[in-house]
């Protein structure tokens, strides 16, 4: 019987979802649901000096806005530290590991020897093998892992192939510190074995703790889980992902007017391949995603590619109802008030005129605005400059002319405007600009004769008599 699939990501609360962790939550979720199996959240929460306040509703924030649903409730590993004492004791009892009474002083030492010899600067192992009786008074010990030193410690990767570590290169690393707690590597690998997880997917960074902690799972007793280590994300010039190249927090993406269904699209491309399919629905990644479509090398992040996925999946995937659920809290603080339901239908109505020229939720948010304003209307400076005093003629004709019409729908206005253009002798453009203006402060905008519509025959007369001449 084949084995339940079981990934984890274990995040470290120390600030906010960072996009690279985002993405590696996307990879366990992916392959989870692939397999139809479990998708795990464990928060790193060990090392409490370097807590971060608010952190860890960050992550949960972070992960519920890109939809990535854990299974269970999430594990804190502080919660778990009298189990991973049990195991350090364990591997005591066994021979397997030893206390080490050096003092901060020797370490500092030690790493300065070995500097000046060019040595690794790991630990020695001056305790590895000596008599605890000569430990010296007043000095509380660590507790080390006694470290295979001769041989090789094979990681077969499901992404890197087979990563090979000498042993010497690695030193007997600490499983609890001189207060008695627990170390990080140390807990990493009871709570995988505890918590079932039979791949383990995360950041290459990770790869020499992978040797470290395969030396201690087999040093327990334990099978290895299967391992996938994911090439880093870099800037667009190559250099590792800093703030100045986008490695913000997902919720500052969600501010920046990002969908959810357009980052994790493009997160999922960002080092994984199916093909030469770009715009990857959430059904088809789950049906597609495996290990052998993650590349080897770094990605590259590029924000006009994520803009331009982005504003597709405004155009063509995400409903009209969402993206007005989205919108009005942008465009209600904007207002400095409420939408009244009349006004949602109508953005709801108007939504697929304004979709096609926005890239992300806030241009889409603000285009809209000029629907709600009140009189008088602030007006960019290209849209100033549309009304000069021949304009202004213009609008005053065309406000007289609608003011005769009884029926006001699109056709007829349209019907209207082309035949006033007609008989003046003046382009259509010349006259479809002044009213654009008037109508929405800007220069850009949907069709006029759908924004006489939705604005309605007196408002639309207003605001063009407040431009007339």
């Amino acid at each position: 019987m084949t084995k339940k699939v079981i990934t984890r990501f274990a995040p470290s609360p120390t600030g906010f979802l960072h996009i690279g962790g985002a993405r590696t939550a996307l990879f366990n979720w992916l392959f989870a649901k692939h397999h139809n199996g479990e998708f795990l959240l464990r928060i790193e929460d060990t090392d409490r000096k370097r807590l971060t306040e608010g952190a860890v509703e960050a992550i949960y924030d972070g992960m519920s806005w890109l939809g990535l649903t854990h299974n269970g409730d999430a594990v804190s590993q502080y919660a778990n530290r009298a189990r991973h004492i049990d195991v350090a004791n364990e591997l005591l009892a066994q021979g397997k590991a030893y206390h080490c009474y050096c003092s901060p002083e020797e370490l500092k030492e030690m790493r300065e020897v070995a500097r000046t010899e060019g040595r690794p600067m790991g630990y020695d192992g001056r305790w590895r093998d000596r008599d605890p009786a000569d430990a010296p008074d007043g000095v509380k010990p660590v507790v080390r892992f006694k470290s295979p030193n001769e041989g090789e410690t094979i990681i077969k990767d499901q992404v890197q192939g087979d990563v090979v570590v000498a042993n010497k290169q690695l030193d007997d690393m600490i499983l609890l510190r001189a207060d008695g707690s627990p170390t990080y590597m140390l807990s990493v690998v009871v709570d995988d074995y505890d918590m079932g997880v039979t791949h383990v997917i995360r950041g290459d960074d990770h790869l020499t703790n992978a040797a470290r902690q395969a030396q201690l799972i087999l040093a327990i007793g334990w099978n290895l889980p299967v391992y996938a280590h994911i090439p880093l994300i870099h800037g667009p010039d190559g250099a590792k992902l800093s703030k100045r190249h986008g490695a913000l927090g997902v919720e500052a993406y969600r501010d920046l007017g990002y969908l959810p269904s357009a980052l994790k699209n493009y997160l999922l491309r960002l080092g994984w391949a199916h093909g030469d399919d770009e715009t990857i629905s959430e059904q088809q990644a789950i049906e597609w995603f495996g290990l052998d479509g993650i590349g080897k090398s770094p990605s590259r992040f590029d924000f006009t590619k994520l803009e331009n996925l982005n504003g597709y999946y405004i155009r063509e995937v995400e409903s009209n109802e969402n993206l007005v659920k989205i919108c009005c809290p942008i465009i209600e603080k904007s207002l400095d008030r409420s939408l009244t339901e009349d006004e949602v239908s109508l953005l709801l109505v108007a939504m697929d005129e304004f979709k096609p020229r926005a890239k992300n939720i806030n241009e889409l948010a603000e285009s809209t605005l000029f629907l709600f304003a009140t009189r008088p209307l602030n007006f960019v400076p290209k849209a100033e400059k549309i009304l000069k005093d021949d304009a202004r003629k213009i609008l005053t004709d065309v406000a007289d002319l609608l003011s005769n019409n009884s029926a006001w729908d699109e056709q007829t206005l349209e019907d209207e405007i082309k035949s006033f253009s007609e008989d003046k002798g003046i382009k259509l453009g010349k006259i479809a600009q002044p009213i654009r203006a008037s109508l929405t402060g800007n220069n850009v905008s949907p069709g006029i004769f759908d924004i006489l519509v939705w604005l309605g025959k007196e408002e639309s007369l207003a605001r063009i008599n407040d431009q007339a001449s």
